[in-house]
């Protein structure tokens, strides 16, 4: 009996829902109806809601959760990364000359072969240590495998690979040196920048090493390589989408920012009905030699769709802006200088500004109620400057990439209403044990201090920055807290229980973009987002909450990814 009600669409049952609702219910099953959730609770209760044309999966004990919310994940980056071909699976030179000789066959001559990075995705912390020689091929080798081709071996992007994962390196043989002008008399546009050579001749020998996270030499000395285009990050999307419901992730936010081709790419994916993951965006404005005195002029355009809330629906939603002191390094003149080209970064290198102009940018933004988002606490006191000229209390102005909080800090978050998205994939399980090493013990409770900002009622979120896609790891770093290159635990105190880690990745999610009474817990009336996991997350080891995964993710109570151990969909009661 379903009390007169329509019946579900689809039910689940037989399972372990962990709701994520105030009191953490755990229940047997849900009935969904249309995109949202129709009820949860017992299966006798769930299964009285099937009608006759009910899909019905049965979920044999496996747990199911509350669709992910990553709340700084560069989706965009990952499309990228499918552009060109890899070299991931290479271990000689030679198996790269090969992999290259094969592109050459199939290839026009005179026309670029471009490839990924040499070394193991997704950090390519091994870079050429992937190789049996423990180099990098030179400009020769290259020429071996296709000498009536330019090649290059493009350069990751550094934060990949954590902080400290220098230098980049790519290489290029003597056609594409040729095309670009590089000889021995070429020398590099900044310091950071050293054109490998023979020390005999001064002949480069076609390796550049870059100490910069993101690469200029194709900016600079290789301009003339293939650059990404508005259809690789188009076409990107949709194949990043899956590898991030692939692992339960249905929702995201980019607090870093976008450009407006990213928004655009972004669009025409929800207007063709492709998108597969709930989009919240924020805009990385591209100010270029904007004066100061016009910035205000320039977000007066923005106002009608970027303040507030923003502009959208539950699909796709544009709103904010993202700003930081920063940009005045050599190397970030010059990827301001390339502008409007961004290589990997989707968002604009000169929104990262002088001091003052961020000033200028916040206190703007709190005349017009338009939020803001930055990186690290630098703006604090300048956030607190916009709030007495006009509250941003209520607004959830957003500190990303939570490094370390001394209880002062937190206290002035709390005053200001301020939201905090973290990034435990670099500040505890790559960078945890030289954070420990410089603040020493009586501070390391202050690295990513999860439980002191709980106990302060301020609200946070977790997020990969694409580093990498699963918000398992961040899971992991929230009940483990596991330095991963030394296995120190990293300020134990401050560590989650699964529960309140889960809250985070879901509830606390859906709290950065006022959405939590839409999303982030399996209730009645909210969307049907979940995940069918692969493992139970409250009882597999510690150790083993970053291997989870999904075998089937919803969106809206359809279903956008499944893999061959998911449950199947009956399409009848009985």
């Amino acid at each position: 009996m379903n009390n007169g009600r329509a019946p579900a669409d689809v039910v689940l049952t037989g399972g372990k829902i962990l709701t994520v609702d105030s009191a953490f219910r755990i229940a047997e099953a849900v009935a969904i109806a249309g995109d949202r959730v129709l009820a949860v609770g017992a299966d006798a209760e769930i299964e009285s809601l099937a009608g006759p044309h009910t899909q019905r999966i049965a979920l044999a004990g496996r747990t199911v959760i509350p669709g992910l919310v990553d709340t700084h994940a560069h989706l965009d980056n990952e499309g990228l990364k499918g552009v060109y071909p890899s070299l991931a699976d290479c271990r000689s030179i030679a198996d790269v000359q090969s992999r290259i000789a094969a592109m050459a066959k199939n290839t026009p001559p005179g026309e670029w072969i471009v490839t990924m990075p040499v070394g193991t995705p997704p950090y390519y912390r091994d870079g050429a240590d992937a190789l049996v020689e423990r180099r990098y091929p030179n400009r020769w080798e290259l020429d071996e495998a296709a000498p009536d081709h330019p090649v290059f071996i493009k350069p990751i992007l550094g934060y990949w690979r954590g902080l400290g994962g220098f230098p980049l390196v790519s290489v290029a043989n003597s056609r594409a040196l040729s095309l670009c002008g590089i000889s021995r008399d070429t020398m590099p546009p900044w310091s950071g920048i050293m054109i490998d050579r023979k020390l005999a001749t001064g002949e480069p020998t076609g390796l550049f090493y870059e100490w910069t996270p993101i690469s200029v030499v194709e900016l600079t000395l290789m301009r003339d390589v293939p650059r990404f285009s508005y259809a690789d990050r188009a076409g990107g999307l949709a194949r990043a989408m899956a590898t991030y419901n692939a692992t339960g992730t249905t929702s995201v936010v980019e607090t870093h920012g976008v450009l407006p081709p990213v928004i655009r790419a972004y669009r025409e994916i929800e207007d063709a009905g492709h998108s597969t993951v709930r989009v919240h965006l924020m805009v990385s404005p591209q100010w270029g030699a904007t004066p100061t005195a016009e910035i205000a002029e320039r977000m007066r355009e923005w106002y009608g769709w970027c303040a507030g809330k923003g502009l959208g629906n539950d699909r796709l939603r544009v709103g904010g802006i993202h700003t930081r002191i920063g940009g005045q390094s050599p190397d970030a003149r010059i990827r301001i200088g390339a502008m409007p080209y961004t290589g990997w970064s989707g968002y604009a290198p000169d929104s990262e500004v002088s001091r003052d102009r961020v000033r200028e940018v916040v206190l703007e933004a709190a005349r017009m109620g338009m939020r803001v988002t930055t990186l690290y606490a630098d703006c604090l006191d300048l956030f607190e400057e916009a709030n007495r000229v006009r509250s941003i209390v209520d607004s959830r102005w957003v500190i990303s990439h939570l490094r370390s909080f001394t209880a002062g800090e937190i206290a002035r978050i709390r005053d200001l209403g301020l939201v905090v998205t973290t990034q435990t994939n670099r500040w505890i399980a790559d960078q945890g044990s030289a954070l420990q090493a410089r603040l020493g013990p009586a501070r390391e409770d202050e690295i990513v201090p999860l439980r002191r900002l709980r106990e302060a009622g301020v609200p946070f979120a977790l997020a990969t920055d694409n580093t990498p896609t699963s918000l398992f790891h961040p899971l992991w770093h929230c009940v483990a807290r596991r330095n991963t290159h030394t296995g120190e635990v990293v300020g134990r105190s401050q560590a989650l229980t699964r529960a309140e880690a889960l809250h985070a990745a879901t509830m606390g999610g859906a709290h950065v973009t006022f959405e939590e009474r839409d999303k982030g817990s399996l209730e009645p009336g909210k969307l049907a987002d979940l995940v069918v996991l692969d493992a139970d997350y409250l009882t597999v080891p510690d150790d083993a909450i970053k291997d989870l995964s999904a075998v089937m993710t919803m969106v809206g109570g359809r279903i956008v990814h499944r893999t061959e151990g998911a449950p199947p969909v009956l399409s009848h009661t009985r």
